[in-house]
């Protein structure tokens, strides 16, 4: 089944339509990422992370498509990917902590997706739904709460909810929402726009849309 719904305004990338491919299927809960798929984030983010590291000593720019990459992924273990991948030792926990503060000041910027955010509450109106997401609770419930959406979402799970190293793409946060809807695994939806979010989905034996993102233009592959 194929959605075409206008664009979001801000959502530049889509440029009028979003085409949101949706599975049959018998489905009772919903679950959504939040940045790229909800709101439209990430360019915050990649801003605020390309100032943290600067900061923290990084040495060097942080490349757009390696950040789009860890789309997800929970904030500590980015700011320890990025490291690696540079062969720098950095502070992952200080780089955690300017990023965010850099990112709050700059949250009221943030729009909506609303395509899918349409969608979120035309079902929320017969099921279910929750936020699926790599930020850190402070930082996601702040971001639903500027823009409107905290009321619509009850249920909120992120990687403080996990063990350490049991974020996305893990299935632990997916199968956890789950079970706080009351839901069976098998009977979720998810929507999602970066391919670790994708990967713990299928993981956790859901079915997903793919959203697109500025950077993400295809789904990944199954």
């Amino acid at each position: 089944m194929r959605f075409r719904l206008p664009g979001a305004a801000g959502f530049a990338v889509l440029r009028g339509f979003m085409t949101l491919d949706i599975p049959e299927g018998d489905f009772a809960g919903y679950l959504f990422d939040l940045d790229g798929t909800l709101i439209d984030t990430m360019p915050l983010h990649f801003e605020a992370w390309r100032e943290a590291l600067r900061r923290c000593g990084l040495g060097r720019d942080l490349e757009e498509d390696f950040f789009y990459s860890l789309g997800g992924v929970p904030t500590l273990l980015v700011a320890q990917q990025i490291g690696e991948h540079y062969g720098v030792k950095l502070d992952a926990a200080r780089v955690e902590r300017v990023k965010e503060k850099i990112y709050l000041a700059r949250l009221r910027e943030a729009t909506l997706i609303t395509p899918v955010v349409k969608f979120a509450r035309r079902v929320a109106a017969a099921h279910p739904v929750a936020v699926v997401t790599g930020g850190m609770p402070e930082v996601a419930r702040a971001a639903l709460r500027l823009t409107g959406l905290d009321a619509l979402f009850p249920i909120v799970v992120t990687p403080a909810d996990v063990p350490p190293g049991r974020g996305k793409p893990a299935p632990d946060m997916f199968l956890l929402a789950a079970r706080r809807m009351g839901v069976p695994p098998e009977r979720c939806l998810v929507f999602e726009d970066a391919a670790p979010g994708v990967a713990g989905a299928r993981a956790a034996g859901m079915q997903v849309v793919h959203v697109p993102s500025r950077k993400l233009g295809r789904p990944p592959a199954a």
